[in-house]
């Protein structure tokens, strides 16, 4: 499954990462940011992967404008 990370600004496309990718980043970080535009089923089916493989998973809508449509998603993953 591929996912988008958050943009780095508001002109950029969102870069893609493979789960697999997600995996392996997990030695370096525990929080990684997603783009807008990934469904919130592709998003759920990330959560639920990884607490099958007994993670503590925590996603949440983060705001950062005024505007609606101006928010990103923030997930937490921890053994």
């Amino acid at each position: 499954m591929k996912l988008k990370l958050a943009r780095a600004s508001v002109d950029s496309k969102p870069k893609m990462i493979e789960i697999d990718k997600l995996e392996e980043d997990l030695d370096k970080k525990s929080i990684f940011y997603f783009d807008k535009e990934n469904s919130h089923k592709d998003l759920k089916s990330l959560v639920e992967h990884f607490e099958e493989k007994e993670f503590s998973v925590y996603m949440r809508e983060v705001k950062f404008g005024l505007d609606d449509d101006e928010y990103l998603y923030e997930v937490h993953i921890v053994k």
